[in-house]
């Protein structure tokens, strides 16, 4: 292994328990300015001196501002790390960082503060190298857990030569260290019923029940599932509401959607089969979003080849489903590679944690890639 490597990532290690536990211990779900704010705060005090602060406008309103912190030197090179601060987790579901045997347990350990403190470690790094860069940007945005609209930073970062998210690592089958290359588009499908309510046991034959329709739509949108399909899609309900009392028929609702797959397009398919109307009852079907996909599969496959060598073990490109804000910057980055967060298990649920050993083992796969791109 590289030298540098070996002494920056023991370095990190050392500090990331502690740095996880400080802004683990913060509840900071998407949306709530206050917790985003205290989050960042924390942020601010673990960056490297000499570090160019910005709060820039978040891609969703009523959020805080993200941060944009930036290093200046006298190379060449320009990265981008890439993070988010926002959980899925409301504060009465708030779970601060514990210590459990070999993992550390605790809300976003793994999506993705684990990440943001592995960033702010290989930024600090870089900072005692300043003559082999030119820009190192970290942002972390506030939103990334519920965005429904485009991502704002696509454009400022457009030509950057690398960026590197920090979404949870790892392993392949095979037991080696694997980062993620190529995403699934995302989509959350929404359908909104309007019907005609009536008494249900006087008269429902005059309402037109919203309920039944949404029914109806839901399994027109889980027919299409075919993740084994040429497009891989994942076509799954997942909420839905509607009626207000036990003895009406209901006159409203609304059913949420799950959409992913290669890509965008495919969601024109999956609106395009719903019904109109149901029984009376009419419906309309829009996207709340549309995340983009990625494939950056060939153009890293060099720079994996090259931090594998400088790593000392091999680093393999990897597939996964789920959305990331790697996928609105991979069309404007050719070299753009996700997954290099710490491992864990149990992300968006009460038993989420990281393996604590792979906060050093990760900072390595990161600094291994940096140095490539560096190269």
């Amino acid at each position: 292994m590289d030298s540098w490597i070996a002494a920056a990532a023991e370095e990190i290690a050392a500090r990331a328990p502690g740095e996880l536990k400080r802004l683990v211990d913060v509840s900071s779900p998407s949306g709530d300015v206050a917790g985003a704010e205290a989050a960042i705060a924390v942020v601010l005090d673990l960056l490297p001196a000499g570090s160019s602060i910005q709060r820039a406008p978040c891609s969703s309103a009523g959020h805080a501002d993200d941060l944009i912190a930036t290093l200046t030197g006298s190379g060449s090179g320009r990265i981008v790390l890439l993070g988010h601060v926002d959980t899925v987790h409301a504060h009465e579901d708030h779970r601060p960082a514990v210590p459990d045997g070999d993992t550390i347990a605790g809300s976003g350990t793994v999506d993705m503060k684990g990440g943001d403190v592995l960033a702010l470690g290989v930024l600090r790094a870089l900072a005692q190298r300043s003559d082999s860069f030119e820009e190192v940007v970290l942002l972390l945005v506030c939103d990334e857990e519920w965005r429904a609209g485009d991502f704002v930073h696509t454009e400022r970062f457009a030509g950057y030569d690398a960026c590197l998210c920090f979404e949870g690592g790892e392993l392949t089958e095979g037991g080696e260290e694997a980062v993620v290359v190529k995403r699934k588009a995302a989509g959350t499908l929404r359908v909104t019923a309007h019907g005609r309510s009536a008494h249900s046991g006087a008269a429902p034959e005059k309402g037109a029940n919203a309920l039944l329709a949404l029914a109806s739509a839901a399994q027109s949108v889980a027919d299409l599932h075919d993740p084994g399909g040429a497009e891989r899609l994942t076509s799954v309900p997942t909420v839905v509401r509607s009626g207000d009392a036990f003895n009406v028929v209901p006159a409203a609702g609304e059913l949420l959607c799950d959409l992913r797959a290669d890509d965008l397009a495919t969601f024109d398919m999956v609106l395009a089969g719903l019904p109109a109307a149901v029984d009376g009852v009419r419906l309309e079907a829009d996207f709340l979003r549309r995340w983009p996909g990625m494939n950056s599969r060939d153009a890293t496959a060099p720079l994996l080849r090259d931090a594998a060598q400088r790593l000392g073990r091999p680093i393999r490109g990897a597939d996964r489903g789920g959305a990331s804000d790697a996928s609105y910057l991979a069309p404007v980055i050719a070299v753009t590679v996700d997954g290099l967060g710490p491992r864990g298990a149990g992300a968006h649920t009460p038993t989420e944690h990281i393996v604590t050993a792979s906060l050093r083992e990760r900072a390595e796969v990161a600094l291994a890639l940096v140095a490539a791109v560096l190269a």
